[in-house]
């Protein structure tokens, strides 16, 4: 009876400190997931914004992108600690018509803040305006339509009175019809201060330098700042 109770005894033991330690390291991998667990959450937190747009948005010619002004907005708002991600999805050559095919594609991921920046192309290959004003308009709807609270800004664009002063006038008016009607922000110009100013673009005098982008870059951020 002895042998069996001390029998007994020594394989106990042994299964009790194995559990004790299978308990420690439960306890250190469970402090470990806890520990983590805030990273984690604030990384699944951040809030998306999306530059939806064409050359502009995409940093055309220049040889760094993260120097357009969509890189700078990111970098602005990583240096302000505001808890947003941003997303570049320019296509350079874009027009409102090809844009409003690939939207619904975007749209699968959620977002918080739409950058709509289409138009320009359409103005330089004298697209109807009626045509490009529809276009903007679907656009919007399909983003009101899958994230209602998404807050939307319409970046303006303007045109030279090339193709004649009414189409350049009626072009210019799209945005600022667009926003009052759907009650969105609007950046009343997105070249301001860089249309035309030949030392701030590159050669073709369409596309920003870097030293230009960083003048849109502040066009936006005066617009965008109080929806963060």
């Amino acid at each position: 009876m002895k042998r069996i109770s001390f029998f007994i005894y020594t394989l106990f033991i042994p299964l009790l400190l194995f559990s004790c330690d299978s308990g420690k390291k439960e306890g250190a991998e469970s402090g470990e997931k806890s520990a983590n667990a805030p990273a984690r959450q604030d990384a699944e937190k951040k809030k998306t914004i999306v530059f939806f747009g064409n050359s502009l948005t995409a940093a055309y010619g220049l040889d760094d992108p993260t120097q357009g002004f969509v890189g700078l907005i990111q970098k602005k708002i990583d240096s302000l600690g505001l808890n947003y991600k941003v997303i570049n999805a320019g296509v350079s050559g874009e027009t409102t018509s090809g844009g409003n095919s690939r939207i619904e594609w975007l749209l699968k991921q959620p977002l918080d803040v739409f950058v709509l920046e289409l138009g320009g192309n359409d103005g330089l290959r004298g697209i109807p305006v009626p045509e490009t004003k529809k276009n903007l308009q679907a656009m919007i709807d399909k983003v009101h339509s899958k994230y209602p609270e998404a807050k939307i800004v319409l970046a303006g664009m303007q045109i030279p009175p090339n193709i004649g002063q009414k189409y350049a006038s009626d072009f210019r008016a799209v945005y600022a019809d667009l926003a009052k009607k759907n009650n969105i922000t609007l950046i009343p110009f997105l070249l301001e201060g860089v249309g035309g100013e030949a030392k701030l673009n590159l050669p073709d005098g369409i596309h920003p330098t870097a030293e230009g982008h960083k003048i849109l870059a502040q066009n936006v951020w005066v617009i965008i700042e109080d929806l963060l």
